[in-house]
């Protein structure tokens, strides 16, 4: 599916990559954004060699941010293509190995997928000989019509990226187009503009600005990192609603990074609040977490 005129998703299960240059462009004519899971390598690069032909290879690789179901084949692909990775300064500590993510907050969301989040890898990984920054200006390396705009709340480090020529968003996590934290909705993809994923959102406060920052862009289409791409005056409604009703419809009534944000900086993260453990979430999660294990053990 075409977001627009040269941008090419890749729905891989409950995740998305995107291709970004025009239909069959030439060797190093293409950008990567983002790299799925760990099993999403075999997707990306089919997708990639029908998007842009077989011998086609990226000129980068444009993280938004380094959560596992966004870097998953990064290092692979990297390899294949011998490619260079870009992200925001702040996000490097956790691509070059000096830094691992705050702790998911499984009592928030009220879904299945949150209530196992504790399962999901928060691990950095080390991309040290192929990861860069972007660069201060905005500029996205390779993408001469694109800026960068730091998107911060999610992680310390998510970028989204716009085009102003047509007004397309590619925003990551910063905001998304399902209700991420039900298992029923990251399959089935409703399309409505929800806040980022709640249960890996370290810092509600600037979750906020960042859907603040996007909406002002009255963005056309807009390309998410969960769920289908949106567009027009139903996605800039709902996207605009959001942004001021954003405590209300985004921010859970409570939990671990509600009550204080986690911080971090260049270095990786400094403080992580203690545990918000509301007891019916406990036995939830307790009770999916053995679900997901003796399906995991049965499937070896």
């Amino acid at each position: 599916m075409q977001p627009a005129a040269d941008v090419f998703r890749v729905p891989l299960s409950i995740v998305n990559a995107y291709l970004i240059g025009p239909p069959l462009a030439a060797d190093r004519g293409w950008v990567l954004v983002d790299a799925g899971l760990s099993i999403s390598r075999a997707a990306i690069v089919t997708a990639a060699a029908a998007a842009f032909g077989p011998r086609s290879r990226p000129a980068a690789i444009v993280l938004t941010h380094g959560h596992f179901d966004h870097v998953g084949s990064v290092e692979a692909l990297a390899e294949l293509w011998d490619a260079p990775v870009y992200a925001h300064p702040l996000e490097l500590p956790y691509l070059t190995g000096r830094s691992d993510y705050p702790p998911p907050d499984p009592a928030v969301g009220g879904g299945a997928m949150a209530l196992v989040s504790p399962l999901y890898s928060r691990r950095g990984i080390d991309l040290s000989s192929r990861v860069r920054a972007l660069p201060d200006n905005g500029a996205v390396p390779h993408l001469p019509d694109w800026q960068w705009v730091h998107t911060p709340g999610h992680t310390p480090g998510h970028v989204s990226l716009f085009c102003a020529e047509d007004r397309t968003l590619v925003a990551g996590d910063a905001f998304v187009t399902t209700k991420q934290e039900s298992l029923l909705a990251a399959l089935l993809k409703p399309e409505v503009v929800h806040g980022p994923p709640a249960y890996f959102t370290t810092d509600w406060e600037a979750a906020g600005a960042s859907v603040r920052t996007l909406a002002s862009l009255r963005p056309e289409v807009a390309a998410t990192g969960h769920g289908v791409p949106m567009r027009g005056r139903v996605l800039r409604e709902q996207l605009d609603r959001l942004a001021r009703d954003f405590d209300r419809r985004a921010v859970p009534v409570d939990g671990r990074y509600v009550r204080r944000p986690a911080v971090a900086d260049v270095r990786g993260v400094r403080y992580v609040p203690p545990p918000v453990f509301p007891p019916a979430a406990v036995l939830l999660a307790v009770g999916a977490g053995a679900v997901v294990g003796a399906l995991t053990a049965s499937g070896d």
